[in-house]
């Protein structure tokens, strides 16, 4: 086994930074956890998932959303399903394949994914108000870095989480969010 050099040791993180992003972690997820329950007397969590992965996606079909959930075909069914009955998406045949369903949402599905996500939104611009604005502006290449840094999940996979319409809006100028 090799020494550790000065420059190898400086590079590992510190405890106190890894401590500050838990910390950080936690109150981003307390964010997360309110915004879902915001909505979670009209769905459950995964169906929010997949409203999300719709708005996020754009139309999507019964296999890509059973994909994007990791679950059976019959699951993803079944919840689109009581999507639809609830008013929430909209099933129609792929004019391109008539063995394919295509599901989008409806405007009160729209309006339930944007609700949830103004709601995230009003709270982490309140906490951020708290911050002075000098440390605001140092966050933002901060968090871009850590987040552009996570080898869990890639970028471009978050929206499965339920977490983000960002891929969306970017790449489809929705007007979500």
């Amino acid at each position: 086994m090799s020494p550790t050099h000065p420059a190898e040791h400086s590079a590992r993180p510190s405890a106190e930074q890894i401590d500050a992003v838990l910390v950080a972690c936690r109150a981003l997820v307390a964010v997360a956890a309110q915004s879902v329950a915001s909505v979670e007397d009209r769905v459950t969590l995964p169906q929010l998932r997949v409203l999300v992965m719709i708005a996020s996606r754009g139309p999507q079909n019964l296999a890509s959303v059973a994909a994007g959930l990791g679950v059976h075909a019959s699951n993803g069914t079944r919840m689109c399903d009581k999507l639809v009955n609830a008013g929430l998406l909209h099933r129609s045949d792929d004019p391109t394949d008539r063995r394919n369903l295509v599901l989008q949402l409806t405007p009160s599905g729209q309006q339930l994914v944007d609700s949830m996500t103004e709601h995230r939104r009003t709270a982490i611009a309140k906490v951020l108000a708290k911050m002075p604005a000098q440390l605001r502006s140092d966050l933002v290449p901060a968090l871009l870095a850590f987040a552009n840094s996570a080898q869990g999940i890639p970028p471009s996979e978050a929206w499965a989480l339920g977490w983000t319409t960002e891929q969306h809006r970017h790449n489809h100028s929705s007007t979500s969010v």
